[in-house]
């Protein structure tokens, strides 16, 4: 999948977030009143849906990811097996007592600590541009220490994930250390590729790839440590340290070239990928001061030292003279800094929250296959918001502004760019009665041009194609407004909804000729217009035994860029059945993912099914299943470009068998887990070296 990925109502989440230093799950004074609807399995508050794990979900669950997939909520896809989290084919921002957090974190929680977990779905000004958002509330657990160690490897291949973490308690004092381990290693896998260039005097040359295999290598290895001390309504403090390294991703393919001009045939091997590590630190302080004001400030750091590489071979099959062989190295030692700032007063019925984040990049790439040229590139995005929270009667209502100012410079050309913009975010709920409710919201943000899309140096690609960014790039604007109707009757509750999006100056891919190139380049588009319908319900057919939960959307859009003007339609969604008794769960699960137009491809994530039998006995769970059991494993992406029509398929031995064991002892009296309110974004920037 792709990511990518930054916005406005964070009114009532704060508030929630802040009373999660209460040691219980009830209530706290300062909450403010709001208007609920209340289901078997869900409560539906104005800016979000609080789901509260039942019994027999806890007890079937043996960490925090297995407890989110046997919730069932509507609208996301979970693959434990696959590390993933994504929402109507976007990802999920994830939180852990509002602060933001990984797949690792989550996967490391103990499901009888977690109170109730929070899906927003209309996230707010502090969410930073965030499509869904996902907020596991966790509460005191019972034990003064605790030990969670999985193992779930796949028979056939060299494919798995492992886990080990520990956490101990010492007064208002907590540590934490962890370690996941993710194996991939030369899982087989080869590509479908067919291509038609067309040169600006009209004449053409087609290429069809035949796939004389290949492999995939994604090993990834973390590790994590933090102490946190918690004075309940007074201090909260935090430090963590992570180390996160990708060992090897590494994609390499083989193939038979054809061409339609009558030329012999030629052997290709087209490899690329990246390696490299990122240490992190953040510092964290939370304190609260008479007459229910907060100050929340948190500060994180990252560094990010790895090569990117790509190696693109054309050879005459009989003779092995090379024809092309492109080589490209770069070396990053990127850092990133972020602070940011959070104040909040609370009255009964209203809140108001503001808030400062400052965020730096500082970028070094050098090139090896120039003569190791370096290239320095900075960034600064300085960020202001308000919002205010009001509730009356049957209606609450929430409305912000935020500014952001964006810089970015090339120190070698002394060329960048700087810019204002202002995001606006509204929100207004009506709860017509216990069963139903209405929302609407409109929110905004900006993307600014990464690394990749600003970075003038030309990287050869193929015999044909260069890449090259473009530095007079400008911040991109998106809007978006959704309307919802959430319903809860007998057995059945859901969503239904209407989401309409437009980025008019979206950045977007961008080809021409130039003398024999085919340049690959990017642009700030005429924009892209989105209209979708969307229905997720989940359905108790046999209630605690049998359930059922789905997504479905129909999406038409239009994207216009120097060019062209392309319309697609498609529907996308997910759906998962789970049927439990006697400590056994079985779940089986489908996902056809979205098919997304930006620019002028088409891309498409891979539709999966996987189906898995797990059994718990005291402190252990047992499990098997089958990842891909029905059909075949394909990414895919169709490029209607003038002058580069092509269609790829990239296909993968993903019919695994797997096995998993997990032990979870306690032990003791265990403290509260630390509130964290915010997280200042210090993620580092990767070079991206050739790859068609």
């Amino acid at each position: 999948m792709k990511q990518t990925t930054v916005i406005i109502a964070a009114a009532l989440s704060t508030v929630c977030a802040a009373a999660q230093t209460q040691p219980t799950d009830s209530v706290p004074a300062q909450e403010l009143h709001e208007i609920v609807i209340k289901a078997s399995k869900v409560i539906r508050k104005s800016d979000m849906d609080v789901y509260h794990p039942s019994q027999s979900a806890v007890e079937n669950s043996n960490n925090g990811m297995q407890l989110l997939d046997n919730l069932m909520i509507p609208t996301l896809s979970v693959n434990d097996a696959l590390s993933s989290i994504t929402a109507a084919g976007q990802q999920v921002q994830v939180r852990i007592n509002g602060r933001t957090a990984t797949i690792d974190n989550v996967r490391a929680l103990l499901p009888e600590t977690i109170r109730r977990v929070e899906w927003i779905d209309n996230p707010g000004l502090r969410y930073g541009g965030a499509s869904y958002v996902l907020n596991f509330i966790v509460d005191n657990p019972t034990a003064g220490g605790s030990l969670q160690l999985s193992a779930a490897p796949a028979l056939n291949v060299a494919f798995g994930n492992y886990m080990a973490d520990v956490k101990l308690n010492f007064g208002r004092s907590q540590f934490e250390i962890g370690n996941r381990f993710k194996l991939t290693n030369k899982v087989k896998a080869h590509r479908e590729y067919s291509e038609t260039f067309t040169y600006p005097d009209g004449s053409s040359l087609s290429r069809d790839e035949s796939p004389l295999g290949g492999s995939i290598d994604n090993t990834q290895n973390s590790l994590w440590a933090s102490y946190n001390y918690v004075r309940p309504d007074t201090t909260v403090f935090i430090a963590e340290f992570g180390m996160w390294s990708n060992m090897r991703n590494k994609t390499r393919y083989n193939g038979l070239l054809s061409l339609s001009d009558g030329s012999d045939n030629i052997s290709l091997t087209d490899m690329s990928g990246y390696e490299g590590s990122t240490p992190s630190l953040s510092l964290y302080l939370q304190q609260h001061f008479a007459h229910r004001q907060m100050l929340v400030v948190d500060f994180s750091t990252s560094l990010y030292i790895g090569k990117s590489f790509s190696d693109y071979i054309e050879r005459n099959p009989v003779t092995a003279d090379y024809l092309n062989n492109i080589h490209t190295n770069i070396h990053d030692r990127n850092q990133a800094y972020a602070i940011e700032a959070d104040y909040i007063k609370k009255w009964n019925n209203s809140r108001l929250t503001a808030g400062a984040s400052y965020r730096a990049k500082r970028n070094r790439s050098k090139y090896e296959s120039l003569s190791g040229e370096v290239y320095h590139q900075r960034q600064d995005k300085v960020y202001f918001f308000a919002e205010y929270y009001q509730r009356f009667g049957h209606w609450t209502a929430t409305a912000g502004i935020g500014a952001q100012y964006t810089d970015y410079l090339f120190r070698e050309s002394d060329r960048g760019s700087h810019s204002w913009s202002a995001r606006p975010q509204a929100t207004i709920t009506y709860s017509l009665n216990s069963n139903h409710n209405f929302r609407l919201n409109f929110t905004s943000w900006q993307s600014t041009p990464s690394l990749e899309e600003t970075n003038v140096v030309a990287q050869q690609i193929d015999g044909f194609q260069w890449r090259v960014g473009n530095q007079n790039l400008k911040t991109a604007n998106s809007y978006m407004l959704t309307f919802r109707y959430g319903f809860s009757l007998p057995r059945v509750n859901g969503t239904f909804g209407v989401r309409a999006f437009t980025s008019p100056n979206a950045i977007t891919p961008l080809r021409y000729w130039e003398g024999d190139r085919l340049i690959n380049s990017y642009e700030n588009s005429r924009g892209l217009r989105n209209l979708s319908f969307f229905l997720a319900p989940q359905i108790e057919i046999v209630p605690e035994w049998l359930n059922l939960s789905g997504y479905l959307q129909y999406r038409m859009e239009r994207m216009k860029g120097t060019g062209y003007a392309i319309n697609h339609n498609g529907w996308s969604g997910n759906a998962q059945m789970q049927l439990s008794h006697w400590n056994f769960m079985l779940t089986a699960e489908y996902q056809y993912s979205q098919r997304d137009l930006w620019g002028e491809t088409i891309t498409s994530s891979e539709d999966v099914n996987i189906i898995t039998l797990t059994y718990n006995w005291k402190n252990w769970q047992f499990g098997a299943g089958v990842i891909m059991p029905f059909g075949n494993y394909d990414q895919s992406s169709r490029s209607l470009n003038k002058w580069n029509r092509n269609e790829q398929h990239m296909r993968m031995n993903m019919r695994m068998p797997f096995v998993q064991i997990a032990w979870s002892p306690q032990w003791g009296r265990q403290k509260q887990s630390a509130n964290k309110l915010i997280n200042a974004d210090a993620s580092t920037d990767r070079s991206t070296a050739g790859g068609r």
